[in-house]
């Protein structure tokens, strides 16, 4: 990717893969302490993690016009 927005689709790429590391730490230690619902935080990450994800195609749609 080499367009004007690149360097912010790239970052906010990498944001919302450090938040889906973080999801998965969370429910891996959910697990581990034997819980059997998903936290009450996955929620509120994964909307985090699909905002970031439509911001970043906004700006590559900006670079493709």
């Amino acid at each position: 990717m080499t367009g004007e927005y690149s360097p912010f689709v790239e970052r906010l790429e990498s944001v919302a893969a450090d938040l889906d590391e973080l999801a998965f730490d969370r429910l891996r230690e959910a697990v581990a302490d034997g819980e059997v619902s998903r936290p009450a935080s996955d929620k509120k990450l994964m909307q985090a993690r699909r905002a970031i994800e439509k911001a970043a195609e906004v700006l590559r749609q900006l670079d493709e016009t």
